[in-house]
């Protein structure tokens, strides 16, 4: 194998909800896939099948989304992380890479309660956690609203939309926040599997 051109796997595991947060899905594929020699799969969890579970247990990374409601992810995705058991039992997805991206009606909308969760359910899997990596915008006089990480979150990609809005609309911040996050894992990721080929060379 070769450390440089053979492609890493990025799967996505998204709970879309009314639509918002499928848009930064598309987003995080958007990022990940602009790195070179990387194959990104994205998957809905609510309605996910044998072959998508075995395409996570052959990733090289998985990135968690869901809309928060309630303080947490959803109904659905929490569905999902607990039929994940077999592989927890298995630890199928020990040293895998893992990231988080979640959207509420909110500014805040106790969106940092679900990256905290997808970030205890990674560690529960033995994942590494791949944070933002981003300072956050929109913070001093000068700054607005088209920052990236307008919304100052660190775990992971952080989106808010209109709790009325029916059109799957993103703001453009959060959109490039989540392409960041995407582009942020897959380039990491490349360097933990090239590191690893190379050791096993």
């Amino acid at each position: 194998m070769s450390a440089l051109t053979d492609p890493v796997r990025i799967s996505i595991a998204c709970h879309g909800g009314r639509g918002h947060t499928a848009r930064l899905s598309e987003a995080v594929e958007a990022g990940a896939s602009r790195v070179p020699h990387t194959e990104v799969t994205s998957i809905q969890v609510d309605r996910i099948t044998d072959q998508e579970w075995h395409r996570l247990d052959d990733a090289d990374a998985i990135v968690f989304g869901a809309p928060t409601y309630m303080g947490t992810a959803s109904s659905a995705f929490h569905t999902f992380a607990e039929a994940s058991a077999r592989r927890w039992l298995t630890r199928r997805w020990q040293d895998k890479l893992a990231a988080g991206f979640t959207n509420s009606g909110s500014m805040a909308g106790d969106k940092a309660g679900t990256l905290g969760y997808f970030a205890t359910f990674a560690a529960q899997h033995g994942m590494l956690w791949v944070s933002l990596g981003l300072a956050p915008g929109w913070n001093s006089s000068a700054g607005s609203e088209f920052d990236p990480n307008r919304l100052g979150f660190y775990q992971g990609a952080a989106a808010q939309s209109p709790v009325d809005d029916r059109t799957g609309t993103v703001h453009k911040s959060d959109l490039a926040t989540a392409e960041h996050l995407g582009h942020r894992v897959a380039e990491l990721t490349r360097t933990v599997v090239a590191g690893r080929r190379a050791l096993e060379s």
